[in-house]
């Protein structure tokens, strides 16, 4: 066992059955934990009951296995619920539930959907996110990003039908934790949630979006687009200095070329920065160059940012010129608007005053 445990739900089945058999263990006794970490969902390994007691007690001293914990919950009146989690070393995340709306995949349904965090904090600074407002702090580990979906599950006792990578941090700065969680997540021995209910959000990191492109995982993706050019997009996403749009528009092409899909740009409407009629035109000339779907959502008001929310005339009016140009868009006026629910808003209620913006 290694001196530093690792974390179980950290862990394929591979890997648990490598390291249970080093032990002389049959290597059946992996199915076994993992039945009980994904099945019966127990609460330590002194709750698995049909292991030997020493087999436990070699698990307890050689894994971790310390859960989330709630520190506080907000219920929205739309139903939707954001809870705020402390993890083991104190650094607090969110996560947000939210009941299914037409718009969030451009699908009609019934379902549940959970908003799951990749970072404590952010590094990009995105103008209209709550997240990045105190810097980034680290990445979360894949056992932190499965164990918002368990936990989450277990307070609601909700099941999940959907995951978004859409909280806290950017879900491709932390590729390699995040493609290890989601394969836990998708496996039929961890959560065993299908991959084209997951989805994953991104600022634009182009070579990170061609990598993920050659994932076997048909998971799907969505590009915090916001700005249809780079002199609207500038001011709103400073990734985009780095990746301009052209840029970000050839790794979108490879995406869908590769995957065979389409993917999906969020624009959130901002009033008097990009919810002109000539915005909403450039946006129809990006989005048939890569076959996407439109997700515009009104800005969501965050303490500390100066932007707006256009009116209701005003968003109509634009979306009146993605649906003359058969661009198919959808307006999701957003849930939680009542319990701050935008990412990062909790935790900065929540937290003391920050020292300076750490940098990754």
């Amino acid at each position: 066992m290694p001196d530093a445990p690792l974390h179980i739900k950290s862990l394929t089945l591979d890997e648990l059955g490598a390291r249970l058999t080093a032990l002389g263990q049959p290597a059946y006794r992996a199915k076994q934990v993992m039945q009980w970490l994904y099945a019966k969902r127990a609460p330590s390994f002194a709750a698995m009951s049909d292991l030997p007691a020493a087999l436990r007690t070699q698990l307890a001293a050689g894994f971790a296995f310390d859960d989330l914990q709630p520190v506080r919950t907000l219920g929205s009146k739309d139903t939707t619920l954001k809870y705020l989690f402390q993890l083991a070393d104190g650094a607090l995340i969110e996560s947000v539930l939210i009941p299914a709306s037409p718009a969030l995949y451009g699908e009609a349904s019934d379902r549940r959907t959970l908003c799951v965090s990749t970072q404590v904090g952010c590094a990009y600074g995105c103008k209209f996110c709550a997240s990045g407002l105190d810097g980034w702090s680290r990445n979360l580990t894949a056992a932190e990003i499965v164990g918002q979906v368990l936990r989450v599950e277990e307070l609601s006792r909700e099941r999940i039908n959907n995951i978004v990578f859409m909280g806290m941090g950017e879900p491709l700065a932390n590729f390699a934790h995040l493609m290890r969680a989601i394969g836990i997540i998708n496996a039929p021995w961890g959560v065993g949630l299908g991959a084209r209910h997951i989805t994953l959000s991104t600022s634009g990191l182009a070579p990170q979006i061609r990598e993920l492109a050659e994932q076997p995982l048909q998971v799907r993706l969505a590009i915090s687009l916001h700005g249809a050019t780079d002199e609207v997009r500038s001011q709103i996403m400073p990734v985009n200095r780095k990746y301009p749009l052209a840029v970000l528009l050839e790794a979108c092409a490879f995406y869908t070329q590769r995957k065979k899909q389409w993917l999906t740009f969020e624009y959130i409407l901002i009033a008097g920065i990009n919810d002109r009629p000539e915005d909403a035109a450039a946006l129809v000339r990006v989005a048939r160059k890569v076959k996407a779907k439109i997700n515009c959502i009104p800005y969501n008001q965050v303490e500390g940012l100066e932007w707006q929310r256009p009116s209701n005339a005003r968003q109509d009016a634009f979306m009146a010129v993605l649906t003359a140009a058969r661009i198919p868009a959808t307006l999701r006026r957003e849930k939680g608007h009542d319990i701050a629910a935008a990412c990062g808003q909790l935790r900065r209620q929540t937290l003391p005053p920050a020292a300076p913006p750490a940098q990754p």
